[in-house]
């Protein structure tokens, strides 16, 4: 089967004429024109009118073609088909999906088999809701995506080049940042297309505090709701346990709840150093993928208690040790990461 896309941006190309936006504004013309997608010269999207030999699959948004090569194409949430839940055929051999709206759908279709290591996955649908192709090309990266210029042929008895091909994925990432940086949000993002992804929730529910709680309920609003949520301060027991990648949301949160346990902020700290150094032993031996978040206390002003003080110490060594045990390091100001 051989893929001809003429166009791979929204409906109304990006950038968007007379859009004054700084995505649209950093592009020339005709940068990439609206999605337009023809298969095998004799299929146009959508399918319509397929010719003999060709299967319309998916509620018109999936195509079979005579050699049983296989296409799905996932639009944006609004046009999107339901979403498959089996599959009983095997994986799809080529995916086209707008990733920009839900990348957790990419999750789902692998969680549902119908996107294995072999499917070529390709985004469309591209616009100014991503502000460049370079912010463009490293969130494909994370979900294992690729993106191809307009005017692109794509043969699915070709093997994809090894340049192409999503690369590997660090096994511990660590995302330090400031109150409202974009620290959660850029979590999410880097595990947004797995297909299983455990939440490590170590802050309090909030009873009892009306902001809080409604703090609390934006995340979890947030995140896919195919990804399983635990709630624990047992950090070290839980990433030892774990069999799916882990996002930890935060590390701030559970060393406050861990100098409550142990009744640290005016007493001992041993105790806190311990488990500190326990959560520091499992983080290095850790055989699944960890990406967690934590806040930068060091920036700002001097804490006025020596309670304080000790947290924002304390805080600051199990940054540092982390960081020091970790493959990527980030620190995200106004939503963007840089690299540490």
């Amino acid at each position: 089967m051989k893929l001809h896309l003429a166009g791979t941006a929204g409906p109304t190309g990006w950038p968007e004429p007379g859009c004054p936006c700084a995505s649209c504004a950093g592009l020339p013309y005709g940068h990439r024109r609206p999605f337009e997608l023809v298969v095998d010269g004799v299929a146009r999207f959508p399918f319509d009118d397929v010719p003999p030999g060709y299967r319309v699959l998916a509620d018109g948004h999936g195509l079979e073609g005579p050699d049983g090569t296989r296409l799905l194409y996932a639009p944006s949430e609004a046009t999107a088909a339901p979403e498959p839940t089996t599959a009983p055929a095997g994986p799809y051999d080529i995916v086209l999906v707008d990733p920009l709206v839900r990348p957790e759908r990419i999750g789902l279709l692998r969680r549902a088999g119908l996107v294995a290591d072999s499917t070529q996955v390709v985004a469309v649908g591209m616009d100014h809701r991503v502000r460049s192709e370079e912010e463009l090309s490293r969130r494909l990266a994370l979900w294992g995506v690729r993106a191809v210029p307009d005017g692109t042929t794509l043969d699915t008895a070709l093997a994809v080049p090894p340049a192409s091909r999503a690369p590997a994925q660090p096994r511990r990432t660590l995302l330090l940042g400031g109150s409202r940086s974009g620290k959660s949000a850029e979590a999410e993002l880097r595990l947004a297309a797995d297909p299983y992804v455990t939440y490590v929730a170590t802050g309090s529910r909030g009873e009892g505090d009306g902001e809080w709680a409604a703090r609390v309920r934006a995340h979890r609003e947030r995140r896919p709701t195919h990804w399983v949520t635990v709630e624990t301060t047992d950090l070290a027991g839980t990433i030892r346990a774990a069999t799916t990648p882990l996002l930890v949301d935060g590390l701030g949160t559970w060393l406050a709840a861990v100098f409550d346990e142990c009744g640290a902020w005016d007493g001992d700290r041993a105790p806190v150093t311990a488990r500190c150094d326990e959560l520091v032993a499992a983080w290095r031996g850790t055989t699944q993928r960890i990406v967690a978040v934590s806040d930068e206390v060091g920036m700002g002003v001097v804490p006025a208690t020596a309670s304080g003080r000790a947290f924002r110490d304390e805080l600051g060594r199990l940054n540092e040790r982390l960081a020091d045990e970790s493959e990527y390091v980030a620190l995200v100001i106004a939503g963007r990461p840089v690299r540490l």
